[in-house]
């Protein structure tokens, strides 16, 4: 039986996320897309007003989602002091997965859903894939928009009869004598799923989505459940300026943090400027990130503080107090160290760029 399908994509505050909502609301104004954002308690006053200006493009309202809405405390500070004041780690990401993760598996429930995710199409990850069967990610800014579990499914050797029948039923075997023979080559070490994936995106991405979407009506994905799906016509391959772009050209922006602010050291001049989303005292931050802190927002930057000091032993960084990164002498070497690592970098109009691409790091549900 046909179930309705919701149609989900999270705002984290970030530009690819906001980009992907422009993006969706222009090219697929028939999708009945519900906007949804995880609050922390912890985000950047900019990042609030990214929300605002987005809910005014699309003319809908962006819920606002809540871990442990029913305490008194700021989500953050709940489960810190559940925890026991310990701070969030790259090795123990309590955050993401409490005030993040959880709040969206509860805002879709169990009804089947697919989620928008914003990673674009010059980067090498594959983001949060939920466990639960209900949920299916799509990435419109890829040239493959469906996800590894799909694919790796999909391509599996055991399928190449299914996926052969469904190529020559919908394209003709003459049209497409170099796709079949791809198709029936087995996937092997020397033969590799990545390999097999590209070759057959390059014979036709409209072709291969088609062939994907027919495979998946026996399945109990989402998209089994729905008669025909919008994207997969898509044949975008988005990369970051043209993220930049689709925010400037809508009037919604880039988000404040991402403007480069001068600076000087030894007499030369730099910028720096934020890399991402996500809470102010984010412990993926990089040194020269935790500095933009520090000098743009000092009043975050004592709070960051005031956590390192309720719990001895415990600093956002490691090895290093935020006391410590504060002092003169300290701040000016982490200028230098950065002005001098990127005088040999190819220039670019991002300052992202020199920031050793630090979205790639951390927790996708946080930084998109």
């Amino acid at each position: 039986m046909t179930k309705k399908v919701r149609h989900v994509l999270g705002i984290s505050g970030g530009k690819d996320s906001a980009a992907l909502a422009i993006y969706l609301k222009n090219n697929y104004p028939s999708l009945d897309i519900e906007y949804y954002f995880c609050d922390t308690g912890k985000e950047l006053e900019e990042t609030y007003k990214l929300i605002d200006n987005l809910e005014a493009y699309l003319g809908k309202k962006i819920t606002r989602t809540k871990a442990a809405s029913e305490s008194s405390q700021e989500p953050f500070d709940h489960f810190y002091n559940l925890f026991g004041g310990y701070l969030p780690s790259s090795n123990a990401r309590w955050c993401t997965k409490y005030l993040k993760l959880q709040p969206f598996e509860e805002f879709v429930g169990n009804d089947p859903v697919i989620s928008y995710v914003g990673i674009r199409g010059d980067e090498d990850r594959e983001g949060y894939i939920s466990k639960k069967a209900n949920i299916q990610s799509i990435f419109p800014f890829r040239k493959n928009i469906w996800s590894e579990d799909v694919i790796s499914r999909a391509l599996k050797n055991d399928n190449i009869a299914a996926l052969t029948e469904i190529y020559k039923f919908h394209f003709g075997q003459n049209a497409i004598e170099r796709t079949l023979e791809i198709i029936l080559q087995p996937i092997s070490t020397k033969f590799t799923q990545t390999q097999k994936l590209n070759l057959l995106l390059d014979q036709g991405i409209k072709e291969f989505n088609v062939s994907i979407f027919e495979l998946l009506k026996n399945s109990n994905y989402p998209v089994s459940h729905m008669k025909d799906f919008a994207l997969i016509g898509n044949e975008e391959n988005l990369v970051r300026d043209d993220i930049f772009n689709l925010l400037r050209a809508s009037g919604v922006g880039v988000p404040e943090y991402y403007e480069k602010i001068a600076f000087e050291v030894d007499g030369k001049k730099g910028e720096y400027a934020r890399s991402r989303s996500g809470c102010y005292f984010c412990f993926f931050q990089q040194k020269i990130e935790w500095v933009w802190l520090y000098e743009q927002h000092p009043q975050l930057y004592q709070l960051a503080i005031n956590y390192e000091n309720e719990k001895e032993g415990f600093t956002w960084n490691q090895n290093e107090s935020l006391l410590e990164l504060m002092q003169p002498q300290r701040v000016e070497s982490i200028k230098r160290e950065f002005l001098n690592r990127n005088i040999t970098k190819t220039k670019s109009s991002y300052l992202l760029d020199s920031l050793d691409d630090a979205e790639a790091e951390g927790c996708a549900a946080c930084f998109i």
